[in-house]
Order: C-alpha cells, then structure tokens, then sequence
C-alpha cells in the first residue's frame, strides 16, 4: 500500500481542476443545458492549460536528467539526495500528468456516447 509522503498534498492541481471544469462545460453544452458563469473555468483556454502542464511535467524532467548528468559526471555542487529528489518529483509530475489524460480520455468517450 503506498503512503504519501508529508509535503506530497501540496502539489498544485489548479490545473487539474480548470481542465475538470472545462470538461464539464463542454459537458453542459453537449447537453443543451445552460452553463453557469461560475462552473465555467473563468475563462481559461483549455488547450492553454494542458499545454503549461505538459510544459512544467517537461521542464521537471529535464532538470532532473541533467542534475543526474551533473551528479554522474562529478560535480561537488550536486549531491545524491537532490538528484533522487528532483528524479521522483519529476516520477510523480509524469504520473499525475498520465492520470490527467486518463480522465480527459474517459471524459471524452462518455461526452461522445451522450445522446443530444
């Protein structure tokens, strides 16, 4: 069973939470319903928010590599426990981001089989 480590809630997930609300405006719409102003994401383009995301999940993952790169070719400014910290975070910012198609996918299969 795997436990989460302190500190490891405060990842931000404002992006997350535009893209879940987006989708359910999309949603709404499919559905002829009309869409609150407040349930909309604030205006907040949903291609723009996925593409930060898929920017900051890149960005952690060159960091980590070339820390490692730095730590492996003998750099003293670098010291092992930052090189696995920085490799698990950017571990985790991939999984969340895996998790976030996920529910895109599953979100996007229920609005195409909803009947309008």
């Amino acid at each position: 069973m795997h436990h989460p480590e302190p500190g490891g809630e405060d990842m931000d997930t404002r992006g997350i939470d535009q893209m879940l609300s987006e989708l359910r405006s999309v949603s709404q719409a499919a559905q002829n319903k009309p869409v609150q102003p407040d349930e909309a994401a604030g205006g907040v383009n949903f291609a723009d928010v996925l593409n930060g995301a898929l920017k900051d999940v890149s960005a952690a993952q060159s960091e980590a590599r070339a820390m490692a790169q730095n730590f492996s070719a003998g750099d003293p400014n670098v010291n092992l426990q930052d090189v696995m910290v920085n490799l698990q975070k950017a571990n985790l910012s991939f999984q969340q981001m895996v998790q976030v198609r996920n529910r895109l996918v599953t979100a996007y299969q229920d609005i195409m089989n909803m009947s309008v």
